[in-house]
């Protein structure tokens, strides 16, 4: 055996000396070695079975990893390889735990031991298993009897398609690999029927588990009521609904099926592991990728991960399944519920579970699984997949669903300025057994969110301006966030950051004029919140608020207010507010921080659209005698009793409707007040004459619903807006006094 300049075996001596044999000059000497590495790399992988070519991306293991994997594979100890081999067992540990490795003839009679190919020990990847190799592992029940009826963080969302659209959608931003492309997120909806369905159920062993779900079908308890009707309706309809979540440009579920260094092992055996160490990630709880399997009617989730590095010598077609039923018993046996689909371990104190294997693309497409090229992510398919929350129950309204979460959640995320790509790509694609129902729908910002985008780009233009002078333009402010210092930090001076304010006029079309919308890190929307106490004629506008990270900054102070304002969120990560970690993570005062820059927020919107105007004395002429407030009450304890109308601002607009704004005093209590809101005209005699509303607009502390008012419990005051029907008017407008009161809501 020859060996290398630098005094490593070489693997391909033997090929060199037949080389040298014949004398050929150097350089063709160079060259017919390069061909037969890029031959020996490139040739069929004797370990598949199947005659697939191995992939430009798959590398070799170590030498001891790969070891280790076939010695468990073979169920054949360290002792038994070192008397097939006549060496000392130390000989075969030290090369199982790499402190050493064989000479190139140890590794051909290992080669042999093994009964394996010598080129196999070249390549050193994992071999392609085939479906007769694949098994449903169901964990035996608890031992001390303690039994799980669901799992708990599945009841901290709802099972809605907006709500998974969200949380997986976030998932996949905050795995970006290639910071420089965006990030591509890609729903897929199919509805699988005859022979369609069964040849999908084989490829699942469905056979196999079925009776787990029967066992587990209940109406004792929540979970087993949906398992429950997931089958009844998959019996009833003879068809399956799966919804599959690819992303790409993502790292995808690298490292070793258990251990802490493992994002495979953060998503598919732990829980509320998050694994996320950059301080733009959107979710910090590891409950959002419980959304997958809450979609599920039957908790079953299969997936297929192409990595962003090497596991075992491969990178593409890494699959697993999980499913997640309560507690059941089945044949006189008690499992715990959860299961996995894949290759059974061998390993020592790991006997009788499944870990994941490297599937060939037969196996792949046959469990709907199938991935486009080979840029790194991972696919998720959820089998059974339904909307709880019943507002979208055909294709076509959840294709819609998905499409709106994606918009309403990520616009900012899928908007570019003229230099700067998105951070983010999505579509919406839906299928009935393969064939295209509505095709790929890529998700357009600009048409979902016009003026947010507007706002958005012109900030990333740099064409936003401190003061609007028409409504085209984007006004921009900054509102301050001192950030305070975290407990045992060795510096006690708060980190003060500038978010980003912007301001622009709301499109024609929007459902929701008036809104603030807040956002950090890679801009998912966090919360929306109502800009109420504007003057009475402002024009309707959107606002978007721009923290941490989202600001385009790298500062450290950018980072502090990522940080702060990630600790600062609740689960569901929609709101900026007091938590447990944040009075746990940061010195006292942290809670009147957020309640400080909330406030703030507001206040800079409002400096934005114009000040509101004071009330004085009196008031105008005009609107003294047009306007009054209905002090009127049915006994002397009313006004501490019952809701009142405390302020009424209002005028006539060009089409002679009363436009008008009401404050309203509520007595403290602990349930929500319900009222009716009456606007009458004042006559000199007789009744008044009551008139209609053309809309009713909700304020602060207030909700509108078929036209009641809802005001929150625990709230001392709150505010509405309405505009009268012309039609209902018994005078012109302008001609008549307005009078607002309150009934009891019915």
């Amino acid at each position: 055996m020859q060996n290398t300049p630098s005094g490593t075996p070489d693997p391909y001596a033997g090929t060199r000396a037949a080389s040298l044999a014949f004398k050929l000059p150097h350089k063709r000497i160079l060259l017919l070695e390069a061909r037969i590495k890029r031959f020996l790399l490139s040739s069929i992988d004797p370990l598949d079975g199947l005659g697939g070519m191995v992939e430009a991306t798959d590398q070799r293991q170590d030498f001891g990893d790969w070891l280790e994997r076939q010695l468990r594979l073979r169920r054949m100890t360290q002792s038994a390889l070192a008397e097939a081999l006549e060496v000392t067992p130390a000989a075969v540990s030290a090369w199982t735990t790499g402190r050493a490795e064989p000479r190139e003839d140890r590794k051909r009679a290992i080669a042999a031991a093994l009964g394996v190919e010598e080129e196999a020990v070249l390549r050193r990847a994992a071999q392609v298993l085939p479906p007769s190799a694949l098994n449903w592992h169901h964990r035996p029940a608890h031992r001390d009897g303690g039994r799980e009826f669901g799992n708990a963080a599945a009841f901290a969302f709802d099972a809605d398609l907006a709500v998974l659209a969200r949380e997986a959608t976030q998932n996949s931003l905050d795995e970006q690999f290639d910071p420089k492309r965006p990030v591509r997120v890609r729903y897929t909806l199919e509805e699988l029927s005859g022979e369609h369905l069964r040849a999908f159920l084989d490829a699942l062993q469905w056979d196999e588990i079925r009776p787990h779900f029967e066992a587990s079908a209940t109406d004792r308890h929540k979970v087993g009521r949906v398992i429950a009707e997931g089958l009844r309706e998959m019996t009833e309809s003879d068809s399956l609904l799966l919804l599959r979540v690819d992303d790409y440009n993502c790292t995808g579920l690298t490292g070793p099926d258990y251990g802490d260094d493992s994002k495979f092992a953060a998503v598919l055996r732990d829980q509320l592991n998050s694994h996320k160490g950059r301080s733009t990630a959107g979710g910090s709880y590891g409950l959002g990728k419980i959304t997958l399997w809450a979609t599920s009617r039957l908790g079953l989730v299969l997936v297929n991960s192409t990595l962003s590095g090497a596991h075992e010598g491969r990178t593409s077609r890494r699959l697993y399944g999980r499913l997640e039923l309560p507690w059941h018993s089945k044949g006189g046996e008690d499992f715990a519920g959860l299961a996995g689909f894949g290759e059974t371990d061998t390993e020592p104190g790991r006997e009788g579970t499944a870990r994941s294997w490297w599937a060939d693309e037969t196996t792949t497409r046959s469990l709907r699984l199938e991935r486009e090229g080979r840029d790194p992510g991972t696919s998720f398919l959820i089998v059974g997949a339904h909307d709880a929350a019943g507002d979208a129950q055909t294709l076509q309204e959840m294709h819609e669903k998905l499409v709106r979460a994606l918009a309403d959640n990520f616009w900012a995320a899928m908007t570019s300025g003229r230099d700067s790509r998105p951070v983010l790509e999505a579509s919406v694609t839906t299928l009935r057994n393969g064939n295209v129902v509505i095709p790929e729908q890529r998700v357009d910002p600009a048409v979902h969110q016009p003026a947010r985008t507007r706002a958005l780009s012109a900030y990333l233009n740099g064409e936003a301006v401190e003061q609007r002078t028409d409504t085209t333009q984007v006004a921009v402010a900054y509102v301050p966030l001192r950030v305070p210092p975290e407990k045992g930090a060795p510096r006690k001076e708060s980190a003060e950051h500038n978010a980003v304010l912007l301001v622009t006029a709301a499109d024609d079309n929007d459902r929701e004029p008036n809104r603030l919308v807040c956002m950090r890190g890679n801009r998912m929307t966090v919360m929306t919140r109502r800009v109420t106490d504007l003057p009475l004629g402002t024009d309707a506008f959107q606002a978007v608020l721009l923290a941490g990270r989202a600001t385009g900054s790298d500062a450290p102070e950018a980072h502090a207010a990522e940080q702060f304002l990630r600790t600062s969120e609740p689960p569901e990560h929609n709101d900026w507010t007091k938590t447990e970690d944040l009075v746990t993570s940061y010195v006292r005062g942290a809670r009147q921080r957020i309640e400080d820059f909330r406030k703030d927020m507001l206040v800079a919107v409002r400096v934005l659209v114009g000040r509101r105007e004071r009330v004085k004395t009196g008031g105008p002429a005009v609107l003294r005698e047009l306007l009054r407030i209905d002090a009127h009450t049915t006994g002397a304890r009313r006004p501490d009793r019952y809701p009142v109308v405390r302020h009424v601002e209002g005028s006539v607009d060009a089409r002679g409707a009363w436009n008008v704004r009401v404050e309203v005093k509520l007595p403290r209590r602990t349930d929500p007040w319900s009222m009716t809101p009456t606007a009458r005209f004042e006559v000199r005699s007789g009744s008044r004459p009551a008139i209609s509303w053309a809309k009713l607009i909700a304020g602060e502390n207030c909700r509108v619903e078929q036209g009641v008012l809802h005001f929150e419990a625990g709230a001392t005051s709150a505010s509405f807006e309405g505009v009268t029907e012309v039609s209902s008017h018994p005078v012109t407008g302008r001609m008549a006094r307005v009078v607002v009161d309150l009934q009891k809501g019915r």
